[in-house]
């Protein structure tokens, strides 16, 4: 017999999980999944609080069954549970990922052998097309803080950065003094999976940022002096959340007269569809926005239709 780190017992090869499941197992077999996540899978924090919504309902529609016992055909049951609550495509795709690797988990500590949740499909996605401002949108939107605003130089320069770094709002939210390099005009990104990459910074961002950081930032580090090392600071000197970024963006969009769906991330769109329709290579672009693969960002191709038209009036012999 052996005694996996969850404290369950198998013997023989087989899973004993159905017959000696203690009273909250399931409970713990979740937290030990999420401290694996977070520990040896060195999964952004973001990504280990996303996995563990995703199993958590996963549990909520488990009920009182026994998750080493279900069938193929339950667990396709709550593929269907999951469309049945209106969830985009890529949310149920990434629940699915989260129960696989929840079971592989279990698997690797022995409370199951055989891995029934691998026959499960995945989800197929359809490719949507992102939303994206257009240049003269982009520049009603970043000068949408006016001096009116308390925190005007704060927010000017978040917008900014936003757009000349298309960094997500979790990496702008997560920069700190040192990671700004203004002179050398790059900053340092924190991405998921804590990967690194450096980000280039622009003119209108340099100059925002640097009067954010003489005018504005002093007053708001003294707040709170144990998080002084952030870049962007709260009204009480604190850390600036990725929640927060989004509040804001959504407040200037609303002054500037732009659509009210875009999210920080429109800005991360529109950053590589502008710099494609101006001539960046597609392999440049991947690096900038630090994708792992180029199928990420061969999205960005399609949504700049007018650079496709310029290409092809430009190689094709009978344009």
């Amino acid at each position: 017999m052996r005694k996996t780190k969850l404290g369950l017992r198998t013997s023989d090869g087989k899973s004993g999980a159905a017959a000696i499941k203690p009273p909250n197992a399931d409970e713990r077999w979740g937290e030990a999944f999420i401290d694996y996540l977070r520990s040896e899978c060195h999964l952004s924090t973001n990504t280990v609080m996303a996995y563990g919504r995703d199993i958590k309902r996963f549990f909520g529609w488990v009920g009182k069954r026994d998750v080493p016992s279900l069938s193929v055909q339950e667990l396709s049951d709550f593929v269907g549970f999951l469309g049945e609550l209106r969830l985009a495509p890529a949310s149920i795709a990434r629940a699915i990922v989260a129960v696989k690797m929840f079971y592989r988990y279990l698997q690797l500590e022995g409370v199951i052998v055989d891995n029934k949740v691998e026959l499960l499909g995945s989800q197929k996605l359809w490719q949507r097309i992102p939303e994206v401002l257009s240049p003269k949108q982009v520049d009603r939107f970043l000068r949408a803080p006016k001096k009116i605003e308390i925190y005007h130089w704060r927010d000017r320069a978040l917008l900014e950065m936003l757009y000349a770094t298309g960094c997500r709002a979790s990496e702008l939210s997560n920069l700190r003094l040192r990671d700004l390099h203004l002179e050398e005009r790059y900053c340092k990104c924190h991405g998921k999976g804590n990967k690194q990459r450096m980000a280039p910074i622009g003119d209108a961002a340099i100059e925002a940022v640097t009067q954010y950081l003489q005018r504005q930032r002093p007053r708001l580090a003294a707040m709170n002096i144990s998080e002084a090392d952030w870049l962007f600071l709260s009204r009480g000197g604190r850390r600036m959340r990725r929640e927060a970024v989004w509040e804001l963006v959504k407040k200037y969009a609303l002054i500037a007269g732009i659509p009210a769906s875009i999210s920080p991330h429109t800005m991360r769109h529109s950053f590589a569809t502008h710099l494609l329709a101006g001539g960046a290579d597609l392999r440049q672009v991947q690096e900038m926005l630090g994708h792992a693969s180029i199928a990420t960002t061969q999205i960005y191709t399609h949504v700049d239709q007018s650079r496709l038209k310029k290409v092809h009036q430009q190689f094709h012999p009978r344009a």
